[in-house]
């Protein structure tokens, strides 16, 4: 029994110098297991008590225990010594320069494409002296239809074509608040006739807003955005118009471009055109400058049509008190196709998935 004793004093004394001669935690985890672990010779004697004579178990469990709580305790005290070494000297080393300025912080965001190209437009439009004015989105069939000379039958008035609001019992307005009466605006144009009721000739605005539509596909969505132009003055002619929209041409696509204006048919201006830009990509040629090939953009025409317009309809003038011996042109074009031609956005749905991999290249 005695050479067991010596034996267990032996290990309990061996256990304590290696501990003390520990130079880190990771070298005393490592002692550890080598002490107290399940393989180890010193738990091995007291899983072994049992197997001892009787008048041995008590001495040898005894000692082997006393040896064993002697082990785990300078352990744990050897640990935190070492540990608030280690940690004061991590402190050391990761010292912080407080007076190193701190990270940058993230952008607080950017204006959205679209907002970006609204703003732009009418940055343009009223160094041309006009002003911006706005209107409701949620409009009387007379300003969005009537006034602006549709006839009764016009596609535009189907239900298949507009979105129909239901107004509350007897509301105000034409019509006494019917269900035929009111609708999400097709265009920003009904702001022609009421921003000629609300101020005397002459007059000169642009009008942005929301529009909606019952579209939806690579270059239509519901709801889109448009910029409605009125000048109305005496004398005021289409030479004006094609000067103010090559003047705007320039101003937003670059000083090299062209202006064309082509026949077409609006209810509300008499004569109407589409109002065409030389293509960006083949500077007006039709053709690539490196290989000659046809230009994908403009389909080989040397054109893009950016929007629609034309001289105020005599009809709509006269629907407005003091208008009705006047003359003026408007125009009308959509904000998401000016930013697609001129940024190269090949899905207008790209602008409202929120992909901000999409929106943060245009800064």
């Amino acid at each position: 029994m005695s050479d067991v004793l010596d034996r267990i004093e032996a290990l309990r004394a061996e256990a304590l110098t290696a501990i003390e001669g520990a130079a880190d935690t990771a070298a005393l985890e490592d002692l550890r297991v080598r002490v107290l672990g399940r393989k180890a010779e010193l738990p091995n004697i007291l899983r072994g008590v049992a197997e001892l004579p009787p008048e041995q178990r008590g001495a040898v469990g005894k000692a082997a225990n006393v040896a064993r709580k002697a082990v785990e305790a300078r352990l744990e005290e050897r640990v935190a010594e070492l540990a608030a070494g280690e940690l004061d000297a991590r402190l050391v080393a990761d010292a912080v320069d407080l007076t190193l300025p701190g990270a940058p912080p993230r952008p607080v965001g950017r204006l959205h494409l679209l907002t970006q190209t609204r703003r732009q437009i009418e940055d343009v439009f009223l160094g041309l002296g006009f002003r911006v004015a706005e209107g409701p989105e949620v409009e009387w069939v007379h300003y969005n239809f009537d006034a602006l000379n549709h006839v009764p039958a016009h596609p535009a008035r189907s239900r298949s074509d507009t979105f129909y609001v239901q107004p509350p019992d007897g509301g105000p307005g034409p019509g006494l608040g019917s269900p035929d009466e009111i609708v999400l605006r097709t265009h920003t144009s009904p702001m022609q006739v009421r921003s000629m009721e609300a101020q005397k000739p002459p007059i000169a605005v642009i009008v942005p807003g929301r529009v909606y539509r019952r579209d939806s596909d690579a270059t239509h969505t519901p709801q889109f955005h448009q910029v409605e132009g009125l000048w109305v003055d005496e004398d005021v002619t289409l030479a004006d118009l094609k000067g103010v929209l090559l003047a705007f041409a320039r101003a937003l696509f670059g000083d090299e471009r062209e202006v064309r204006l082509r026949p077409h048919f609006f209810p509300f201006t008499e004569p109407s055109v589409e109002v065409d830009v030389t293509c960006f990509q083949c500077s007006g040629t039709g053709a690539l400058p490196r290989t000659g090939a046809r230009c994908n953009l403009c389909k080989g025409t040397g054109w893009l049509e950016i929007l629609g317009s034309g001289m105020v309809d005599p009809n709509v003038l006269g629907g407005v008190d003091g208008y009705e011996d006047l003359q003026g042109f408007a125009f009308g074009m959509g904000i998401e196709r000016i930013a697609m031609l001129k940024h190269g956005v090949p899905d207008l749905r790209l602008y409202y998935e929120n992909d901000l991999r999409f929106l943060e290249q245009f800064g």
